[in-house]
């Protein structure tokens, strides 16, 4: 365990990406080890990443990618600022609408905050609102996606801990929804500290934006309607997700549509490669755990601690805080889960509750610095300075921290929906 630490340490500390300093860490360990042999590296990786489970982020990636390419997440941009642009702040909470609305077909958060920032932050900018309050709004919303299903931390969560996807994506829904009530309530609170200008509601505006969107809106059902029936997985409802975007790119764009689609392919391709290389080298490192006993070894000094579950937790949420500032959410989850989640089944916590504990911390990690993800994201797409990004986004930030609390002293804010939708024969 010390050969393999020292080893992604110091090639974390050369800014060798965690992918690659992880496997090679556990490659070292294994080239040394007369036990075992070299080839079981490649057998463990590829095994890892051959699950079928796996196949659903790829496929949600691009339908993302897709929805934002044909337009569809303009269209729900414009019905969510008819619907509530009249509030104070309304053009903020609109977007973090819009994001909610997004979440439920991307699961992506770079994916939403790049495309939110090309939307919203100019249309913000027009209506008086500071640089740096759209661009930490844009930011922090982003991370919304993570928790409204389909969420691709949810099924990496799912598959290396062993827990349905489906209780997780519906564990999801009501953190999500607090988390776009805290971010609605800190940008009205700002905008009526501010003076923002406020739009006025027209009845006339939102049914002709709600027909607009209907194409839209047409997608979540598809996907949690199909997921709660009972009709797909979560792999054949990102299928069908990639399908139901597709037939509206052709029925609509048609040759435009179909010269797009090999960058769309392409973009979903690069981000694909990336989550699936760190799920590969996170399984080469769960092979050798498991052959060295390091997760039964790790449970019976901590469980020796004499932790109560509440102090475990906090603990691991605040390691999970510091982890955020270093590496990315799909690092976070298989660095520390893997890990961590032997003790947790030791202290009886339960896994629905934890993944969505972790999936929150995940979130905030995407707006903290020097790694913050969405920051860059945002900073990048709209040009706003990265200072100003970050300093829009600390308010946001103590909002979700809020949301994190709320999760840990009520569980059943995580595990109370999953438990009435998801029936035993969809578990």
């Amino acid at each position: 365990m010390v050969i393999v630490g020292i080893v992604v340490l110091a090639l974390l500390v050369l800014s060798v990406p965690i992918g690659i300093a992880l496997s090679a860490g556990s490659a070292a360990y294994i080239l040394i080890d007369p036990l075992l042999e070299p080839e079981v590296i490649f057998r463990a990786f590829f095994n890892f990443i051959s699950r079928y489970s796996l196949m659903a982020i790829p496929l949600f990636i691009f339908a993302g990618f897709l929805m934002e390419r044909t337009g569809l997440v303009a269209q729900l941009f414009r019905f969510a600022d008819a619907l509530v642009g009249w509030m104070p702040g309304g053009f903020g909470i609109a977007t973090v609408l819009a994001c909610v609305m997004f979440g439920a077909i991307s699961g992506s958060s770079v994916a939403m905050a790049a495309a939110m920032s090309v939307i919203a932050i100019p249309e913000m900018l027009k209506r008086g609102y500071p640089p740096w309050l759209a661009g930490g709004l844009v930011a922090t919303a982003g991370g919304i996606a993570m928790l409204i299903p389909p969420s691709i931390i949810l099924i990496i969560y799912g598959i290396v801990t062993e827990t349905s996807v489906v209780r997780l994506f519906f564990a999801g829904i009501i953190p999500g929804l607090l988390l776009a009530l805290a971010n609605s309530l800190s940008v009205a609170a700002i905008a009526i500290y501010l003076k923002l200008p406020r739009g006025t509601f027209e009845a006339r505006r939102v049914v002709k934006e709600a027909k607009g969107a209907l194409p839209a809106l047409g997608m979540p059902v598809v996907i949690l309607g199909g997921l709660y029936g009972g009709l797909f997985t979560p792999t054949e409802a990102a299928a069908a997700a990639c399908g139901y975007g597709l037939i509206y790119g052709l029925a609509t764009g048609r040759v435009q549509f179909m010269r797009e689609l090999v960058p769309i392919a392409r973009r979903a391709l690069n981000l694909t490669a990336v989550v699936l290389f760190l799920v590969g080298s996170v399984g080469v490192f769960q092979f050798l755990a498991a052959n060295l006993y390091w997760p039964q070894k790790i449970t019976e000094t901590v469980v020796g601690w004499g932790l109560t579950p509440i102090g475990f937790i906090f603990a691991f949420m605040g390691v999970l805080l510091i982890l955020g500032m270093l590496v990315d959410g799909v690092a976070m989850v298989l660095l520390t889960v893997p890990v961590v989640w032997p003790v947790a089944h030791a202290l009886k916590i339960d896994p629905i509750h934890l993944g969505i504990m972790v999936t929150l911390n995940v979130e905030m990690g995407v707006i903290t610095p020097p790694v913050g993800l969405n920051l860059f994201a945002v900073s990048g797409t709209s040009k706003i300075p990265l200072t100003q990004v970050l300093k829009g986004a600390v308010p946001f930030f103590f909002g979700d921290l809020a949301v994190l609390l709320l999760v840990i002293y009520f569980p059943e804010l995580a595990t109370w929906l999953p438990n009435q939708l998801v029936t035993d024969v969809f578990k």
